[in-house]
């Protein structure tokens, strides 16, 4: 269900986003999932839920940035990064007719997440996979970014390192997060969701919450 073979898709910008995925007409909901500010959609967490996510009957696109399309690592403005994403789902349900009417799950890691979290309203997601999301730049607090984690309407599931620099799960639970939002905290994982040797990798739980959180949106 994932897509092996990457495809382009016009944005509002001069380059395109690539989506990997040509949905299956047996899909029972899309997932579309963003990259962090410097990395792609190649990260082993995306990667990995994205395969979780195909076993549990969801057509997969994983979507590259424009920027990152034109070999640039500084990612662009805001507003270039939700218009792309809002050009790649509506192009994905309009030429793949069976995922109309099919639930929308917006998601992605980082800089992903936060791209997810600003979209969903207006393209009719019916829920934010947020991967390490970045409350605030690292050991910059008062930079916070909490209101476009707040301002969404759907079920949101967090996944965050407990050792996450961009923001410790007791400055999400400090929000008085609403129940809509569920925080899950990686043990011992970093901002990568890495872990030290000497901890069992986060990947495995990571992959079993997020699937079964998925699952229960369709």
């Amino acid at each position: 269900m994932d897509v092996t073979e990457p495809t382009e898709i016009e944005t509002p910008r001069p380059a395109s986003p690539a989506c990997t995925g040509r949905p299956p007409r047996g899909a029972a909901g899309l997932l579309v999932l963003g990259h962090g500010a410097g990395g792609g959609v190649d990260a082993r967490d995306i990667v990995a839920v994205a395969k979780g996510a195909v076993e549990s009957g969801f057509a997969v696109a994983r979507l590259t940035q424009p920027y990152r399309m034109a070999g640039r690592k500084a990612p662009a403005p805001a507003a270039q990064l939700d218009a792309a994403m809002a050009a790649v789902v509506a192009e994905l349900v309009r030429k793949h007719r069976t995922l109309r009417g099919k639930p929308l799950i917006l998601g992605g890691r980082s800089s992903g997440a936060r791209v997810a979290c600003r979209t969903a309203a207006s393209v009719g997601a019916a829920g934010v996979l947020a991967l390490a999301f970045p409350l605030h730049p690292p050991g910059k607090p008062e930079k916070s970014r909490a209101e476009e984690l707040l301002g969404v309407d759907v079920p949101v599931l967090v996944v965050q390192g407990e050792r996450d620099p961009f923001g410790a799960p007791d400055e999400f639970r400090a929000l008085k997060l609403p129940s809509t939002v569920r925080l899950h905290v990686a043990a011992a994982a970093d901002h990568g969701l890495k872990v030290p040797k000497a901890h069992p990798p986060a990947l495995p739980d990571v992959v079993t919450t997020a699937t079964a959180w998925l699952a229960a949106r369709l």
